[in-house]
């Protein structure tokens, strides 16, 4: 069984000959942008037909950004509709980043949340990239709560044993606490 990997973003239309600025969302951009690469791609628009799968005929960068031309978007019509989609590669759900410090979003969805003294405090449901960090959607008694993904309040975490461990200071995952 495979899951998929977020790996990132078209933004904008560059040009007029259907190149599109990539907001990547990968370490490995290089890697998952090689030419000939296959991405799926997943609209997120309402009204926006289905991409389906994108293939990379050439990636550059270009003042810190980077620029992808795909093969089916052939134009800057194609390009301004493709903006928003999100593009994603399958990936073995054995696999691992390379850096240890380095998680997968679907190596962390399931993981119990728990503070340093071992007590559950909640579910890990989702992972969402922002400008400035990562954040961990957390079910904490059916409340949905966005928790900071960052080594400072995350400073444990355990995939095969399958928890994370948080710090959790007031107000951050229990409002109510002191």
């Amino acid at each position: 069984m495979e899951d998929y990997l977020v790996v990132g973003r078209i933004v904008r239309p560059h040009g007029l000959k259907g190149e599109v600025a990539v907001e990547p969302r990968t370490d490995e951009p290089d890697r998952r942008f090689a030419v000939g690469a296959l991405l799926g791609a997943q609209r997120n628009r309402p009204g926006a037909r289905e991409a389906g799968s994108l293939t990379v005929r050439a990636m550059r960068w270009h003042s810190g950004r980077l620029l992808v031309t795909f093969g089916e978007i052939a134009d800057r019509t194609a390009a301004e509709e493709a903006r928003g989609t999100v593009l994603v590669v399958p990936v073995d759900p054995d696999e691992s980043p390379e850096d240890p410090d380095e998680f997968y979003d679907h190596q962390l969805i399931g993981l119990a949340v728990e503070d340093a003294d071992g007590a559950r405090l909640g579910t890990v449901t989702a992972v969402a990239h922002g400008g400035g960090q990562d954040l961990l959607h957390i079910d904490v008694d059916g409340t949905e709560v966005l928790y900071p993904f960052v080594a400072a309040l995350v400073p444990l975490v355990d995939v095969p044993g399958g928890r994370i461990v948080v710090d959790d200071r007031p107000g951050l995952l229990r409002p109510d606490a002191p």
